[in-house]
């Protein structure tokens, strides 16, 4: 079989080699692993697409990443100014407004009507970062302090990051969940547009379970030409393994491999083998087919 310039040896299967290749088997492939192995795989896939000249962009829960090889690292701590502020961003020209609203309505619960004014206001200039959202008067300001907190107010100051070339998201130290899933949408939204990139995101399911978190997924699993995701996970959630693309399923309880293989359409039988330690089982589907390779992996 040919594959393309961007595919990733995932390990070998009787003298054979096998490869995740985002042109064939679809552009977001997801990880699942118990223990440190979906975290080592993020490194691995790291790794290999900047050997093949792509950008990365890491999201990761685990503090496992030093920041060593990033351009721009974004390290989000409760209490801890940020700059992640969504209507700055828009200002500087790293958002267009209504996606900069759009946030804010996400993470605060606004309605559409009140989104619309918010917008409007921040077009007309009246509302130039989300803290003043709360003096403005409005009623979008009433209901964003409903759950507005001291820790917002830290998180949305200091100054804006600059997003260049390779980015790290630190949120091992964030231990507000809420804040972790509008750091992952509000740069999900900054890079959204990017080709030529890998992105990668570890905890993928702990980060998808805030409405902030979720909403940043589709984000970054569109399928776009020259641009991979990987999302990697302990976690066999319904919102990770729905999504469209093929998994590698590395050491984990047989009751969660079983999940995933069931959640992936593989039929009972010698397909669904059981994968030890250091193995992983690759799984993608084609219009016709449902297909299954083991090996040792190489991470």
């Amino acid at each position: 079989m040919k594959y393309s310039r961007i595919a990733v040896k995932l390990f070998e299967r009787e003298g054979e080699d096998v490869f995740y290749d985002p042109v064939y088997h679809g552009r977001t492939l997801k990880v699942f692993g118990m223990d440190d192995w979906p975290g080592n795989a993020l490194k691995y896939f790291v790794d290999e697409y900047r050997k093949l000249g792509y950008g990365t962009v890491v999201f990761d829960t685990e503090g496992e990443f030093s920041g060593e090889g990033f351009d721009t690292v974004i390290r989000v701590e409760d209490g801890r100014g940020v700059g992640l502020d969504p209507i700055v961003l828009a200002s500087q020209g790293l958002l267009d407004g209504y996606t900069a609203a759009t946030i804010v309505q996400t993470a605060y619960g606004l309605d559409r009507t009140l989104t619309d004014r918010l917008y409007s206001d921040i077009l007309a200039g009246k509302i130039k970062n989300v803290p003043q959202t709360l003096k403005s008067g409005g009623k979008y300001g009433e209901v964003i302090g409903e759950s507005y907190t001291p820790l917002d107010e830290a998180f949305y100051s200091g100054e804006p990051p600059k997003f260049e070339g390779n980015i790290l998201v630190d949120l091992g130290k964030t231990y507000s969940i809420t804040l972790a899933g509008v750091a992952f949408l509000i740069v999900s939204a900054v890079v959204r547009h990017r080709r030529k990139t890998m992105i990668g995101v570890n905890d993928a399911a702990v980060l998808g379970y805030t409405t902030a978190g979720g909403a940043a997924i589709p984000l970054i699993t569109k399928p776009l030409r020259a641009r991979v995701t990987i999302l990697a996970t302990q976690y066999a959630i319904d919102s990770v393994m729905n999504l469209g693309g093929p998994s590698l399923v590395l050491y984990h309880d047989p009751d969660t491999q079983s999940v995933i293989y069931e959640a992936n359409g593989v039929p009972p039988g010698p397909m669904r083998k059981h994968v030890h330690k250091g193995e992983g089982a690759f799984i993608y589907r084609t219009p016709e087919t449902i297909n299954v390779f083991w090996g040792e992996v190489e991470f």
